[in-house]
């Protein structure tokens, strides 16, 4: 199995390098998608609520990859390490060069239900065709992105952008979205419901035990349900 491939649950993680380049006001492109990402934590959910079968998602801009310290553990480095009297361009010449990116990048990160066959493509043209718009204001900048024009375009440009996952943890139980937001609202509910019956007689609490099952309607899927990033009763 493919190791984006968990169950049902596919790994989806995409960098795309942003242009290099200014606006007429002088910010940097880059800068200027992190401020778009930034404003979407002002909006009351996130515009990946409304894709279709999205666990998680995460968005953000990577400028370099950063070094917490100068890398290496080699004879002569930690050699140099006990001879501070060096000059440190000296020391600084036994270690490994460091790496740095030669762009920066937009991050698009998902965790979705993909279905056994990891079906990413059928969820990146449901993306686009529910927040073309908003995926234009981020992906707008980066490299080749004038190229999409519809779901398919943007699903072959993000293949293009993949990375592999190295590492995959699925934090689902690898149901379908919509089952799992019911099944949030069944959990909910019942805890209020057991919160507010305690007490009660068994005619009353059976009475309302049946007005409850009716109004939550378990088997209905579509509603009454937990909203799609929801994160407050």
């Amino acid at each position: 199995m493919p190791a984006n491939v968990s169950g049902r649950a596919y790994a989806l993680t995409a960098l795309s390098p942003i242009r290099e380049g200014w606006t007429s006001d002088g910010i940097a492109y880059a800068d200027v998608v992190r401020d778009r990402l930034q404003g979407w934590n002002t909006e009351p959910n996130s515009p990946m609520t409304g894709v279709p079968n999205t666990y998680l998602c995460r968005f953000f801009v990577l400028d370099d990859v950063y070094h917490q310290s100068l890398p290496g553990a080699g004879v002569l480095d930690t050699l140099s390490d006990l001879l501070p009297v060096l000059p440190n361009a000296l020391r600084k010449s036994v270690l490994p060069a460091e790496d740095h990116l030669k762009s920066r990048y937009l991050v698009f990160s998902s965790e979705l239900h993909g279905g056994v066959d990891g079906d990413v493509d059928a969820y990146l043209r449901g993306m686009w065709g529910a927040i073309e718009g908003r995926i234009r204001e981020v992906w707008g900048w980066c490299h080749g992105f004038e190229q999409v024009t519809d779901g398919s375009s943007f699903a072959a440009y993000i293949r293009k952008c993949q990375l592999p996952a190295a590492l995959f943890f699925n934090g689902s139980n690898d149901d379908p979205l919509a089952e799992q937001l019911k099944a949030l609202y069944l959990k909910q509910e019942f805890t209020r419901f057991a919160v507010d019956s305690q007490g009660l007689d068994p005619a009353t609490l059976r009475r309302r035990m049946a007005e409850f099952m009716q109004r939550v309607d378990p088997p209905n899927i579509a509603g009454p349900t937990w909203s799609p990033g929801r994160y407050r009763l």
